[in-house]
């Protein structure tokens, strides 16, 4: 079992900086690939970023590339959204997420991830 807790979001101009953090509770955190994904108000959950349990292998959404990094720190049992220039579509309830499965490639969708925290609200403004 794995709980996720989300920390970091808030209200920020348009073109500022937010780093949102997910502390991971279990012992087997660090063989898990993690994601982080988004929900905007009327609209699916969609996917952010994501990282492989080594820390190797980094994806991320057209929509946040060159702007979100995601990271991961095995010791402290964290994950990292690092998030700049943001826009106002950026706007949406955060959640960052656990996959237990193994997978070689990180998942981008989110029925594959099997553990979830609570979210965390990113609100842009302009």
């Amino acid at each position: 079992q794995v709980q996720l807790v989300e920390s970091g979001g808030g209200l920020v101009q348009a073109g500022g900086s937010l780093r949102l953090s997910c502390a991971a509770s279990g012992r087997t955190f660090s063989r898990y690939n993690m994601g982080w994904f988004r929900q905007a108000p009327g609209k699916e959950r969609e996917f952010v970023a994501g990282i492989s349990w080594r820390g190797g292998s980094t994806y991320s959404a057209d929509s946040v590339k060159g702007r979100f990094t995601i990271s991961r720190d095995s010791a402290k049992n964290t994950v990292y959204l690092q998030m700049n220039s943001l826009k106002l579509e950026d706007t949406a309830v955060y959640y960052c997420a656990a996959d237990e499965s193994y997978r070689v490639v990180v998942s981008s969708r989110a029925s594959e991830y099997d553990y979830w925290g609570q979210g965390t609200q990113v609100t842009v403004s302009s």
